[in-house]
This record gives structure tokens, sequence and C-alpha cells, in this order.
């Protein structure tokens, strides 16, 4: 099965065969983690660099009412967390809401991938780059987006996510989230996120159905979002590949 952590980072960087034999020999035993299973908490004591292989995940803030923010998914080939071992406590939680492999790899391990392979090195602050261009663009969504604007700017987003990773075909990906998950990603009510999904399909914008995202209108659902996909900087191989 392929390797979506190595195939995301060769999307950052060119990785050597050596880089590529070192990540491959540090990700090769995940762990199987159920739904809805905490990885780690708000509070404790930073420790691996999580990966996950399969399934997702999310990053969530838990608020004293008992909701929560969601401020990340994370799909196949995404890691997390690269630098958190400076801090001396998480400030937010890490939960699966798929079954999912996911592996730990220790931060001192981590140093010493990125120290003796540069280009890991740099592949890695790429990835953490973009996340952050995605947390900037959601929080726009949350700030500036009508509803309609911001379900349909996420749902293009995982969409495109998924093809980086090899995951999306056909204009279908899986999105194995449920409205509730959503609702807490978006700021929104899970009867309000609801009555939206039913207008993007009545649009013939989208099709949803047992975890599966279908996207049958592009230019509609980009129309109604103001997409642009920027800041997932899906020309950086391209740009990489001129300036060689």
């Amino acid at each position: 099965m392929a390797n979506r952590f190595i195939q995301k980072l060769q999307g950052f960087a060119d990785l050597t065969e050596e880089a590529v034999a070192a990540l491959t020999a540090a990700t090769h035993r995940p762990q199987d983690f159920k739904p809805r299973q905490d990885l780690i908490r708000e509070g404790d004591r930073p420790g691996p660099v999580f990966v996950v292989l399969e399934g997702w995940a999310i990053r969530y803030k838990a608020l004293p009412s008992g909701s929560r923010q969601i401020m990340a998914f994370l799909m196949p080939g995404d890691a997390c967390d690269l630098n958190i071992g400076m801090l001396a406590e998480m400030d937010h939680s890490i939960q699966t809401v798929s079954p999912s492999k996911i592996v730990k790899i220790a931060g001192e391990t981590m140093n010493g991938l990125m120290m003796t392979h540069p280009s890991v090195a740099r592949a890695m602050y790429v990835a953490q780059l973009v996340d952050e261009g995605t947390l900037r663009a959601w929080i726009v969504s949350l700030g500036r987006r009508g509803s309609a604007e911001r379900v349909a700017h996420l749902l293009l987003e995982l969409y495109v996510r998924g093809v980086r990773i090899g995951i999306a075909h056909d204009d279908e990906v899986e999105l194995p989230l449920s409205q509730v998950v959503l609702a807490d990603a978006l700021g929104m009510t899970p009867v309000h996120i609801n009555r939206v999904l039913q207008e993007l399909r009545q649009s013939g914008a989208i099709e949803l159905q047992r975890g599966l995202l279908r996207i049958l209108d592009a230019a509609k659902l980009t129309r109604i979002s103001g997409f642009d996909d920027n800041y997932l900087h899906r020309k950086l191989r391209a740009y990489r590949s001129s300036n060689i």
C-alpha cells in the first residue's frame, strides 16, 4: 500500500533514495486507532510527531460549555506537531474521526531525520507552512464567509487535498465526517449544516451520501464559495521543477 506521508513530502521536495528509505523505516509500524480516540489531549506533555497513514483525525479545542471548535482535519499523509516538543504542554487535542493507522515518531528520531536528510527538513517545513495557510483560510471563512460559502469552501478544500494525496478519483473523495463534525469545524449547528448541504445538493453542485462526496459542478461550487486554492500551494511542484 502506498505511503501517503512519503508521497505528500515528495510533492514538496525532491527526496533522495536514502531519505525515502529512512522515512519508510520510521513509518513502517503504524498503530490502529478506533474512531473518536484521542491521540493526545490538551494539557498533556507534548510527545511524538503523529503521522496519519490511513483514516482521518481532527485538531480541536474543548470549551467550558462542553462544545468544541475543530481547527483542522488531518488526512492520510498529514503529520502534526513538528515543533510542539518545544512547549511545556499541549494547547489543543487531537482525535481520530474514522478507523485510522497512525505512526508515532519520537521527536528525537524526527530531528535526526531532518538533520541527516535536508530534503526531509525542507519538505516538513513546507508542509507546516501549507498547514498554516490552511488555518488562515479557515479564519477567513469563520469571520467573513456566509454559511453556504463556508460549507462549499470546505468541501472544495477537502476534495483538492484528496486529489493531492491520491484518495480522490473521478470527482469523488471519501468524506467520513458526520454533520456534527462539520458543524464543529464551521461554527454552525448540525441543523444549519443539514439545511445548507440540502441546498447544495438541490443546486446540483454536489452529491453526498454514505461518507462519499461527489463534486457534480465544480464551477458552481467555486462561484458559491469564492474558492481559490492558492493557500494549498498546489503549484509548488511545478515551480520547483522549473527552478532545478
